[in-house]
């Protein structure tokens, strides 16, 4: 439900009070319509809040709104001489409390930063107003519900960070249409699959870890080649095989999709991701040999792929000084699956198609050597 509030309403009440009572000035906001808002946006805020532990908002009284903790004033964009609120900082407050339409009234802030506190509710839809808005951290809070959809409404958005709460359901396709240069959904209870448009985002930094994604890794990620350096989507339930464009994206330094269910080979063409520096593919259901070329790569560090059921790997793999290669598939290496759990796995090889995602199963590999003939029968003669 909306809140009732009249901004105009209460800035003329403001004037008209000051103009009867001059001494009144002490404590209400000054005439600067900017910072007039933005009292009237803060005081409204506090109100909602049931605990601050460490007097954050102590000072959080009278007119002059940039005195405030976490407030940040800067000159107007379009008018230099006029002060405004321009950001919103304060992280680790441990603050109570929830977000009210009068929010909207800061329409000249930059950043709002409001991670590890103890807001609950959702987003209030005036955000749709921040229209300078390039900075959106409410994570680690308790905000819950679906996904706060008023954010693909802010034009201005880069950064957007709504990770360790408990939004849930499905995320919007139009996500993926904002020019974010950052990510982070992960650690909600988001149940979704990436569309065909997740490439178009110009991030440099998405993290999708901890949700339900029901689906694969689409081959449109390659046209984040220009801008990706970090994709990670461990734990989320992702199924299907990695696409062979995933190679494309040489800008990538850490590529993380452990703990989930991808099957088939590894696609040679990670040898492309002349950037990588940490490959986690751990805790899968991969098979075949991992690709040399892979452990070839120039600025590798650490490459885990553990707990999967690979077969084979190059002595270059062997010898790379951070590396898991534990409970897999691999002949006379320590620590693999047991031999039972390994012939079970390859009578169902999986092999990627090519296509997508997608992968078929075929049927069992032939004997490599023909059964013997049963012994010929034997009759003797008396």
């Amino acid at each position: 439900m909306e809140s009732s509030y009249s901004p105009k309403l209460l800035i003329s009440f403001i004037v008209i009070l000051i103009s009867i009572n001059p001494s009144s000035h002490q404590s209400l906001p000054p005439l600067n319509p900017r910072l007039t808002k933005a009292y009237i946006a803060l005081q409204a805020w506090k109100q909602t809040f049931t605990s601050d532990p460490k007097n954050t908002t102590l000072n959080w009284y009278g007119p002059n709104v940039c005195n405030y903790t976490g407030i940040i004033c800067a000159p107007s964009l379009d008018d230099p001489y006029i002060n405004t609120v321009a950001g919103i900082d304060i992280n680790h407050a441990n603050i109570a409390g929830s977000l009210p339409e009068e929010l909207g009234l800061l329409t000249d802030i930059a950043l709002f930063h409001i991670n590890s506190n103890r807001f609950y509710g959702s987003l209030p839809n005036s955000f749709n107003h921040l229209h300078l808005l390039h900075e959106l951290d409410i994570s680690n809070n308790q905000f819950s519900g679906t996904f706060p959809e008023v954010v693909l409404c802010i034009p201005s958005l880069k950064y957007l960070d709504i990770r360790y709460n408990n939004f849930q359901g499905n995320v919007p396709k139009g996500l993926f249409d904002l020019k974010l240069d950052a990510l982070f959904i992960n650690n909600n209870k988001f149940k979704f699959s990436l569309p065909e448009n997740f490439g178009k985002m110009p991030a440099s930094v998405v993290v999708f870890a901890n949700n339900d994604i029901q689906g694969c890794i689409p081959s449109s990620v390659a046209n984040m080649k220009d801008t990706i350096n970090e994709i990670i989507m461990t734990n989320s339930r992702m199924k299907g095989c990695l696409p062979n464009d995933i190679g494309k994206l040489d800008k990538v330094t850490v590529f993380d999709v452990s703990f989930n269910e991808f099957v088939g080979e590894l696609p040679e063409s990670i040898s492309g991701m002349k950037s990588l520096e940490q490959l986690n593919v751990a805790h899968n259901k991969f098979s075949g040999v991992i690709p040399e070329s892979i452990c070839r790569l120039p600025r590798l560090k650490n490459l885990t792929y553990s707990y999967n059921y690979l077969s084979g790997e190059s002595e270059i793999c062997v010898k790379l000084d951070d590396k898991d290669d534990t409970k897999n598939c691999i002949p006379h290496m320590h620590f693999q699956r047991s031999s039972h759990g390994c012939d079970a796995f390859y009578e169902h090889p999986v092999h990627c198609t090519g296509v997508g995602c997608s992968f078929v199963t075929l049927p069992p590999p032939p004997p490599s050597c023909p059964p013997p003939p049963p012994p010929a029968a034997y009759h003797h003669y008396l």
